[in-house]
């Protein structure tokens, strides 16, 4: 009992220190590339983007740094399924999104190409470093594109949106700082502790690294997009709620999955192949089309918010009762 009671507290202890630092980085950053006159759209999507993405991006570093390459792909394929079929089918029953920022709509198709090359660099069964490192410059290529944007369309949408959230919540610069560098220690600190814990209990249990991270992991660091999505939706900020899941795809996708390829190439555990890289395909297919707007603005409406939840607890479900047959 003793062996999966001190590892369960490290996963919650670890989950709730992990949102909060989270909370605390991104406030903190975006505070501090306010003070210096980053433009809201750019802060929006790079600076609130890289820091819900925070999370997933320790947890997978730390994850293939000891040797879970398993751990580390579920946590940032699992975290992708959970920000669109459980944050935007939760956001959507609460307020159906009404997506008008036209950068986000050239990130629909974006994110669905991506999605589309992390899927053909691993059906071999393997995750090399040039195939990480393709997701790193790919990246590097979209932030240069992000920027770009962030500077050119200053009457986004989105950007009204971030500025107007920024008037309601100011921060002196030495606070903001202050909190960047402390929520990033902590968040650090609190990533291994939960990686730590994830590991010992999945091996308790008999449960493979890989549904643990695609389940308990995965869920846990999406909690930032989760609350400050929700939250976004409740003040009517709805491309904010859309930014904030499109984003930390894009960050999961490419950076995550990329950092951790490049530190240690990884075997593909089938699993992967067979189940969850087609439900990420599928759901990210499922955004595009509902969320373009081909006609007009993208609206993702109660009804489809509602599907999306229901097939997010489909598959979580179908990952517990499965867990024990070897997954």
């Amino acid at each position: 009992m003793n062996d999966v009671l001190v590892p369960s507290l490290a996963i919650i202890v670890g989950l709730i220190l992990l949102v909060w630092s989270a909370d605390r980085f991104v406030s903190g950053s975006a505070a501090v590339a306010r003070h210096f006159g980053m433009p809201p759209l750019l802060i929006g999507m790079v600076i609130v983007g890289f820091g819900t993405s925070a999370p997933e991006m320790s947890v997978s570093v730390l994850s293939a740094m000891q040797g879970n390459p398993a751990l580390a792909l579920g946590n940032a394929y699992g975290s992708n399924i959970a920000n669109i079929a459980l944050i935007l089918g939760l956001v959507a029953l609460l307020s159906p999104i009404a997506v008008h920022s036209e950068v986000l709509r050239k990130e629909l198709p974006i994110l669905t190409l991506v999605t589309f090359l992390a899927g053909y660099q691993i059906w071999d069964g393997r995750l090399s470093r040039l195939d990480a490192w393709i997701l790193l410059l790919v990246f590097a290529g979209l932030m240069g594109w992000t920027i770009w944007q962030g500077m050119r369309r200053k009457d986004d949408n989105l950007a009204i949106e971030v500025e107007q959230a920024f008037v309601a919540e100011t921060m002196p610069l030495g606070r903001a700082i202050l909190w960047l560098a402390l929520g990033l220690v902590v968040l650090v600190a609190s990533s291994r502790a939960l990686v730590w814990g994830a590991v010992a209990v999945a091996h308790s249990f008999g449960v493979s690294d890989l549904v643990v991270g695609l389940t308990i992991v995965a869920v846990g660091t999406s909690l930032p997009e989760l609350a400050s999505s929700l939250l976004a939706a409740r003040k009517g900020e709805h491309d904010i709620a859309l930014g904030n899941v499109l984003g930390s795809n894009l960050f999961n996708t490419l950076a995550v999955v990329g950092i951790a390829g490049a530190i240690h190439p990884m075997a593909v555990p089938g699993e992967i192949l067979s189940r969850d890289l087609p439900v990420m395909v599928i759901l990210t297919l499922s955004l595009f089309v509902i969320g373009y707007g081909f006609r007009g603005a993208g609206r993702i409406n109660r009804l489809e918010g509602g599907l999306l939840l229901a097939g997010f607890l489909i598959y979580t479900g179908w990952l517990v009762v499965n867990s024990g047959a070897g997954s």
